[in-house]
């Protein structure tokens, strides 16, 4: 079974590593779009600090969770992913890209599909090699 998983597995852990990491770099860059046109208007006046310092900031969340997938945090980095593109859902919601939040929405699935197959395969929320081989959360 674990080898069947592994066919899932794998595809999921690289989109949704490097989508976050890329989409985080392209938080400096602008290359891919203008990330601040999306934010709400609602969302954008409860800021403290301008558009463009919190998409900086968002960027390198972006950035962190996308690493922590692709090095084997996997099982717990595809909750936080889920948990994020379920925040950023309601922002474009708010701000009318009912399109893109379903996209979103549709993505945290995939996401929490690769914690669960990451969960089958018997991974830690955190990885030994994160802990010096302490098992963290883990049921005695």
């Amino acid at each position: 079974m674990k080898e069947q998983l592994s066919e899932i597995y794998w595809p999921l852990r690289i989109t949704y590593g490097l989508v976050p990491l890329l989409a985080g770099l392209d938080k400096y860059t602008n290359i891919l779009t203008d990330w601040q046109h999306y934010v709400s208007p609602t969302a954008a006046s409860m800021l403290p600090m301008s558009v463009q310092t919190f998409m900086h900031i968002v960027g390198i969340v972006e950035i962190l969770v996308g690493l922590a997938v692709l090095l084997g945090f996997t099982r717990l980095g595809g909750l936080v992913v889920v948990a994020w593109l379920a925040l950023i859902s309601i922002n474009l919601l708010l701000a009318g890209y009912f399109d893109v939040a379903v996209r979103d929405l549709v993505m945290a699935v995939g996401a929490y599909t690769l914690s669960m197959v990451a969960a089958e395969r018997a991974e830690e929320y955190v990885p030994r090699f994160a802990t010096g081989g302490v098992r963290p959360f883990a049921h005695q």
